[in-house]
């Protein structure tokens, strides 16, 4: 539901801390158009992500030179 721009300026601290605290976008109206306060999103901190495990065990590249044809089965 949106706001009065007449709301906004009364309460403008208030409703500014509302959307940070909550991060939902706050909706204001002007003069028949609907404005958004949109709050900066938090962003993954990457690098506090465990290192990747090997999957592969071995070169990877002999995956590629494998002989596959006793597995795959054309239109199957």
């Amino acid at each position: 539901m949106a706001i009065s721009a007449t709301k906004l300026r009364a309460n403008i601290y208030k409703v500014l801390d509302e959307a940070l605290e909550t991060g939902e976008p706050i909706e204001v109206e002007r003069n028949g158009k609907v404005l958004q306060i949109v709050p900066p999103r938090k962003r993954l901190d990457l690098s506090k992500l465990p290192p990747p495990r090997q999957i592969i065990v071995g070169d990877p590249e002999e995956i590629v030179h494998m002989d596959w044809s006793e597995y795959w089965k054309p239109g199957a």
